[in-house]
């Protein structure tokens, strides 16, 4: 039997009406150039909901309270040798204004409409702004 190896992070869908927040990510080794959601990794000893407010501040410059989030969704996603389970957690309210709060990280930030997404986007971060946003979901990729 192998030994495991998962990784977790946390993908956060802030929406207003139709449109759904993205960044362009840069100088980060992973996926640069394409547009992905405010996201990052899960750190040891850290709660999803935790993970998710950390990095709006971290990358957007807002605070949010735990009850305003919940979770959307789940991705159990292979890259490469590691294993991935990703957090999509919906945003309700934030407080704040959002701005690009790591130029070094990220080229832009945008609103854009959910039905006319940009290109080149991150291909696991279009299935999930694909999905159904009224009902939790799951999806496999990369198997």
């Amino acid at each position: 039997m192998r030994t495991p190896i998962f990784f977790g992070a946390v993908h956060l869908l802030f929406y207003r009406n139709e449109e759904v927040l993205l960044l362009k990510r840069k100088n980060t080794g992973f996926e640069d150039g394409k547009w992905s959601v405010v996201a990052g990794r899960i750190d040891g000893g850290e709660e999803v909901k935790s993970a998710a407010i950390r990095e709006a501040k971290e990358e957007a410059g807002v605070d949010i309270l735990p009850e305003d989030l919940d979770i959307a969704g789940v991705i159990h996603r292979k890259n490469g040798n590691t294993e991935w389970i990703d957090f999509y957690l919906n945003v309700r309210a934030w407080r704040g204004v959002i701005v690009n709060a790591e130029p070094h990280k990220c080229e832009a930030l945008q609103w854009f409409d959910r039905r006319a997404l940009p290109e080149p986007m991150i291909g696991y971060i279009r299935t999930a702004i694909g999905k159904n946003r009224g009902e939790m979901w799951f999806d496999s990729l990369g198997w």
